[in-house]
């Protein structure tokens, strides 16, 4: 028998804020998780979704709010306290050990014990056997984890979060990786949870998940919420609209300049399993916009162009002549570069000085005969970084010392130094306070002014809408729709991004 949904939240947080270096994550938001229900939290990525699931599960502490488990006040110092608490996450890659075997994965840090002490592996396996059965997953708890796909892994996740009694069930994205098939069998899953009178938040980008699965709604936008309410009182464009429905609070430097001729042509670029048939010409001039939601493939491709992954095929065209692009040699070779999203493992190398991370990739340039000309390596990190305005006590400070905004500027900075023709930017503003946002925009117009080819590839929609001249639109690894300046606007891109609507080409 289905477990009747409560009028009182076995959940709640209250006016929870959480702030990152240069970044307000969460301000002042709230949520409430209901028993029996599932609750679908909203909102484009940056919005502060994976943040709250951290504070959620101890991961993070608010710095400011009140979190209530049955009315009564709680916190959760570490990720076993939420445990305790029956707060658990099943996320979309799943957080559980390859080598060791199902009913380990399920009991691991609680296994029944027996007889001074030890581990009772004849009642663990038993144990896990009936809460397999009880989630109708037909799996053996004796078989390594890693013989077992993903829709398999959530499975035993979800086992796990059984065998704690968990109260309150977090999915994040977790039909991102799977199946029609196994995500059929995922909300037969959810029903039996919600059966049993579990609360479950649902995070997912696809509208038509959370109008199938989810009873309430809880839109954030930029860190903050924006509202919540039922899911029957609701419909797709409303939630669209409270997704996006902010001004645009930044201001764009002006950009007015004609565009020149075809730079690079990219013609059924396809990977077995990130992107397919990816096909479009970037001009001289050009701040070409790719936007698109969480595992939508922008960064697969890009990193393809780049030559750091190989497409299965597809052809790429520079000027007038067949760009052949097996590795990143040959890519900055070719005049492509790219500066990547996360910029503190991909970007830059820590404990080296601000100029040599600029001329790493140009030691041609900067040294003679087989030696380095220090003379030489300074001016060139200096004319770039200056451009960028820089801020650091010296060129021979520590990388890793400077805020993420600086950080990204150095990184730009290296890949100008080599003189490229197209410059791709992954998320370039991502992280970085707002005066450094507007030193990289103005940056970006000024190449553009200048004739550098731009694909910036961004998850904030002012920043697509801002800097863009066109913007592709991918979802599940394909070019789903493109806008022109006339064309484009918030719901437009959210529409095509989420799959509500058709194919839309400017």
């Amino acid at each position: 028998m289905q477990a009747s949904p409560s009028d009182r939240p076995v959940l709640r947080l209250s006016g929870i804020s959480k702030s990152f270096p240069g970044v307000r994550a969460l301000s002042g938001v709230s949520l409430e998780l209901y028993p029996g229900e599932v609750t679908a939290l909203i909102g484009e990525n940056g919005a502060g979704k994976s943040t709250m699931v951290k504070i959620l599960t101890g991961i993070y502490q608010p710095e400011e709010g009140v979190i209530e488990v049955d009315g009564m006040p709680a916190t959760f110092p570490t990720a076993s306290a939420a445990a305790e608490a029956g707060v658990t996450a099943i996320h979309q890659e799943t957080v559980l050990f390859d080598e060791l075997s199902v009913a380990e994965n399920i009991f691991l840090g609680h296994a029944p014990r027996g007889r001074f002490g030890l581990i009772d592996r004849a009642a663990m396996v038993a144990q896990a056997r009936a809460l397999l059965a009880r989630i109708g997953a037909d799996l053996d708890p004796m078989i390594p984890l890693k013989e077992l796909g993903i829709a398999n892994k959530h499975l035993v996740a979800i086992a796990r979060a059984l065998s704690i009694e968990a109260r309150v069930v977090v999915m994040d994205e977790p039909t991102a990786a799977l199946s029609f098939k196994e995500i059929e069998e995922l909300y037969e899953l959810v029903e039996r949870l919600k059966a049993e009178g579990k609360a479950i938040l649902f995070i997912s980008h696809k509208f038509d998940e959370i109008f199938r699965i989810a009873d309430r709604w809880t839109v954030f936008r930029d860190g903050e919420l924006v509202g919540a309410g039922l899911m029957a009182e609701v419909d797709e464009g409303q939630l669209v609209q409270m997704m996006v429905g902010r001004p645009v609070d930044q201001i764009f430097p002006p950009r007015h300049h004609a565009l020149g001729a075809p730079v690079l042509t990219v013609a059924g670029y396809c990977h077995p399993t990130e992107f397919e048939d990816i096909n479009f010409t970037l001009h001289k001039g050009e701040i070409l916009g790719f936007y698109g939601l969480v595992g939508a493939g922008r960064s697969e491709f890009m990193q393809a162009l780049f030559g750091i992954t190989k497409p299965s095929k597809g052809a790429c065209r520079i000027d007038d002549h067949i760009a052949v692009i097996r590795s990143t040699a040959e890519a900055i070779g070719q005049g492509i570069v790219y500066v990547p999203e996360d910029r503190g493992r991909q970007g830059t190398v820590k404990g080296l000085p601000i100029y040599q991370n600029v001329t790493l990739p140009s030691l041609a340039r900067t040294s003679r005969h087989g030696f380095l000309r220090l003379a030489r390596e300074f001016a060139l990190a200096r004319e770039y970084t200056e451009r960028l305005d820089l801020r650091a006590a010296s060129l021979d400070q520590d990388v890793g010392l400077l805020s993420g905004g600086n950080q990204q500027k150095v990184v730009i900075a290296k890949w100008l130094a080599t003189k490229p023709r197209v410059i791709i930017l992954d998320e370039p503003t991502k992280g970085i306070d707002i005066g450094s946002k507007a030193a990289v925009h103005e940056f970006m117009a000024e190449l553009a002014a200048e004739g550098l080819a731009v694909i910036m590839v961004s998850s904030e929609i002012p920043e697509v809408l801002g800097m863009s001249d066109r913007v592709i639109v991918m979802r599940e690894g394909r070019m789903v729709a493109e806008f022109d300046r006339a064309t484009m606007s918030p719901e437009a891109l959210v529409r095509a991004a989420a799959g509500i609507g058709e194919r839309v080409a400017a």
